[in-house]
C-alpha cells in the first residue's frame, strides 16, 4: 500500500499546526529549566507506554509496569505487560541515543530485535599431542553426549546473535524468517516488510521540509496506515517520538504524545478522512504538551515539600536518594525505597513516613506510595 501526500489542506491545519508548535516548545523550555526535568522524563516513559498500550484497546496498569520494570512482580506477568515493558525500554535506548539515531535502518534493525546470523563453519576438533582423533560417529548412542551437543550449539548461536548485535551488523527487518505452526501464522510469509518500510522511508523523506508537529502527524499516520513491521507495531509510536527529537522540536527529553491521544476520542484517532486524522494527532500533541507542563508544576511543589524535610539532616541521609525514586517513578513500594537507597524494608518504611507521601492501595499487606 503506498502512502500518498498530495495536497495538504494547511490553511484548515494551520492553526493546529501552530499551537501544537507553541505548546512543545514551552514544554521543551520548561523541561529543560526545571530542576525535576529529569524525575519528569523518567515518569513519562512509564505514562506514554501505558499510554500506547491504552491506545491499542489493551489494559496495563501503571503499578504492574513499575514492579516488572524493577523485577518485583506480585502476579505473573500477562503478554501485554510484556509489550508495555518492550515499549518502555525501547523508549529509554531511544533517550539514551544520539537523536538521529532511532530513524536509522540501524536504529530500527536494533529496536525491532531483528539479525542476521551469519553461518560460521563449525570449529575443526583440534587434536593434541598423544591423543587420537574423537570420531563424531562413535558417540551417537551416547545420550549425554547428544544433550551437551545440543546444549553447546545453543550456546553458540547465541553467541553469535550477541555479537551481531554488539558489532552492529544488523541487517533490516525483512532478514527476519517467517514462522508459522500448524495452521498458526505468527508471522506472514508475503508480509514484505522490506518494501513497506521503504515507504514509510519515502514519507520521511518527503516531509523533511514540512513543520516537525505537522511532519509527524504524517509519519504516525503512514505508520497507522502502511504497517511496516507486522509484529512490532509499537513502535512506530516511538520512532515518531523520536523524529520529533531529532527534528530538534522537543531536545530536553522524548515526547509522549500517547498520553494525548487517550484525550482524543477514537472517532477522530480512526477517522476514514485523513484530514481529520492529522487534526486528531496535533490536538493530540497539544494535550500531551499541556498535560506535561501541569506534571511538572506538580512535581516541582512535591519536591519542595519533601525537600523542606531533608533540611538539617546530615549528609549521609537516605532521604534525598528517596525523594528522587519518588519523583522517577508513578509509585514505589517498600522494596523498590529499600533496593534505591541501600536499608532494609523496615528502614524503608521509616523513610516513607517521614517524608509524608501518600499510600496508594489502602492495603495492610501490599501497600504502595505514590506523589498526591
Amino acid at each position: 500500500m503506498t502512502y500518498e501526500i498530495d495536497v495538504l489542506p494547511l490553511q484548515t491545519l494551520l492553526p493546529a499546526i501552530a499551537r501544537a508548535e507553541d505548546q512543545l516548545a514551552r514544554l521543551d523550555e520548561i523541561v529543560r529549566r526545571s530542576a525535576v526535568g529529569e524525575g519528569f522524563t523518567e515518569r513519562g516513559h512509564f505514562f506514554d507506554a501505558a499510554a500506547s498500550m491504552w491506545v491499542a484497546g489493551e489494559l496495563v496498569h501503571i503499578e504492574d509496569l513499575v514492579l516488572h520494570d524493577a523485577r518485583m512482580d506480585i502476579r505473573a506477568p500477562t503478554h501485554e505487560l510484556t509489550i508495555a515493558h518492550a515499549i518502555l525500554r525501547s523508549r529509554r535506548r531511544i533517550a539514551a541515543g544520539e537523536p538521529g539515531w532511532a530513524l536509522s535502518e540501524s536504529g530500527v534493525a536494533s529496536l525491532a530485535g531483528t539479525t542476521a546470523v551469519k553461518p560460521e563453519p563449525d570449529p575443526v576438533p583440534v587434536e593434541r599431542e598423544g591423543e587420537k582423533a574423537r570420531d563424531p560417529d562413535d558417540h551417537d548412542d551416547d545420550p549425554l553426549f547428544r544433550e551437551f551437543a545440543h546444549i553447546d550449539a545453543i550456546i553458540n548461536r547465541s553467541q553469535r546473535i550477541l555479537d551481531g548485535i554488539a558489532d552492529g551488523s544488523m541487517p533490516g527487518p525483512l532478514e527476519r524468517p517467517s514462522l508459522s505452526v500448524g495452521d498458526l501464522v505468527i508471522r506472514d510469509p508475503d508480509w514484505d516488510e522490506r518494501e513497506r518500510m521503504a515507504q514509510w522511508r519515502a514519507v520521511l523523506k518527503e516531509t523533511e521540509s514540512l513543520p516537525p508537529t505537522l511532519s509527524a502527524a504524517l509519519l504516525f499516520d503512514a505508520w497507522e496506515t502502511i504497517e511496516p513491521l507486522q509484529r512490532q507495531h509499537p513502535l512506530g509510536g516511538q520512532l515518531v517520538a523520536a523524529h520529533l527529537r531529532a527534528r530538534g522540536k522537543v531536545a530536553s527529553h522524548l515526547p509522549g504524545f500517547h498520553v494525548g491521544l487517550k484525550a482524543i476520542p477514537r472517532e477522530r484517532r480512526r477517522a476514514h478522512g485523513r484530514t481529520t486524522r492529522l487534526f486528531a494527532f496535533l490536538d493530540a500533541l497539544s494535550a500531551a504538551a499541556e498535560a506535561g507542563m501541569k506534571e511538572i508544576v506538580r512535581l516541582g511543589q512535591a519536591r519542595e515539600q519533601m525537600e523542606r524535610k531533608v533540611r538539617g539532616r546530615r549528609s549521609s541521609s537516605s532521604l534525598p536518594a528517596v525523594i528522587d525514586l519518588i519523583l522517577a517513578r508513578p509509585i514505589v513500594s517498600a522494596a523498590t525505597v529499600a533496593q534505591a537507597a541501600d536499608v532494609t524494608p523496615r528502614g524503608a518504611l521509616n523513610l516513607l513516613a517521614e517524608l509524608g507521601v501518600r499510600e496508594c492501595t489502602g492495603r495492610g499487606r501490599y501497600r504502595a506510595w505514590g506523589l498526591p
